[in-house]
């Protein structure tokens, strides 16, 4: 149904249709589950940014967008061909988080910069069919190799030594770099490592240069490091400002400790009491 309803849409709409589909569009495509099969969809705000794009605006022969709402439009009108359809999406297929996520077809079909949409169009099929025929030309041609003119089939064979030297002078120098490493490890510690960017997500000629370097660990990025310092700081001015406000209390108690007056001891009540004496009279 959706195919037949994408054979009559017109040849603008198809346009846009193979646009977002592309890589040129620079959407957002995530996997789904769709009734037990994986699909691409994509969120309708990610459409939209696409058909805003300036890669949008160098496309010939297609409506002209200037608005987010005629982009919506444009949208809307591709929507009603099945090129993609609404769905609802639900909690992940698998039992682990990163599964694709269930996705449901909505009845009522509209386009909306918060929805999901799920792809019922692969887009143009040349490159698919262009692989095909390369690669049955491919295989062809090497069940036909002894019947090859004599050059050609020299030539394959170098081409093919050429090939194989390389690998293993690829593998000669990782054996070579890795007997080398273990020995400077052990004569002359931390070790030196021949062509350290081998195995680098490098270029071709970026893999061998430099020539040599010391095998030291990477430093803690300065960043940290600042961090660590503001934290450190921020605790000492913190007990400082503990130690100040304590300062006062002590001051105080001190002071009070000095005005109150120290407690009479019985020895100095006893000298302060009255005592009585008899007296004998020199009247009598």
């Amino acid at each position: 149904m959706s195919m037949e309803q994408q054979a009559k849409a017109p040849p603008d709409l198809r346009k846009v249709a193979q646009f977002l589909r592309s890589g040129s569009a620079g959407m957002k495509v995530r996997v789904g589950a769709l009734n037990g099969k994986r699909v691409d969809y994509f969120k309708g705000k990610s459409a939209i940014k696409a058909l805003l794009s300036p890669a949008y605006q160098k496309q010939k022969n297609m409506p002209k967008i200037s608005t987010e709402a005629d982009a919506q439009a444009v949208l809307h009108a591709v929507n009603a061909f099945t090129f993609y359809l609404r769905v609802q999406r639900g909690g992940p297929s698998g039992s682990s988080s990163s599964s694709p996520k269930l996705l449901q077809i909505i009845q009522d079909q509209k386009f909306a910069a918060d929805e999901y949409y799920a792809w019922f169009y692969d887009g143009s099929q040349w490159t698919t069919y262009a692989g095909g025929i390369a690669m049955v030309a491919i295989m062809l041609g090497g069940v036909m190799f002894p019947l090859w003119p004599p050059t050609m089939r020299l030539g394959v064979w170098y081409l093919s030594m050429g090939m194989l030297g390389l690998i293993g002078l690829f593998f000669a120098i990782a054996i070579v770099r890795l007997i080398f490493y273990i020995i400077t490890v052990i004569v002359a510690s931390p070790g030196i490592w021949i062509f350290p960017q081998l195995f680098a997500d490098v270029g071709f000629v970026e893999s061998f240069i430099p020539l040599w370097e010391w095998d030291i660990p990477k430093k803690k990025s300065k960043k940290k490091k600042g961090e660590k310092g503001e934290k450190k700081s921020k605790k000492e001015k913190n007990g400082d400002a503990g130690d100040v406000g304590d300062a006062p209390a002590a001051t105080a108690g001190a002071t009070t400790a000095q005005e109150a007056p120290a407690p009479d001891s019985d020895a100095s009540v006893k000298k302060r009491g009255a005592t009585v004496e008899e007296v004998e009279d020199e009247d009598a």
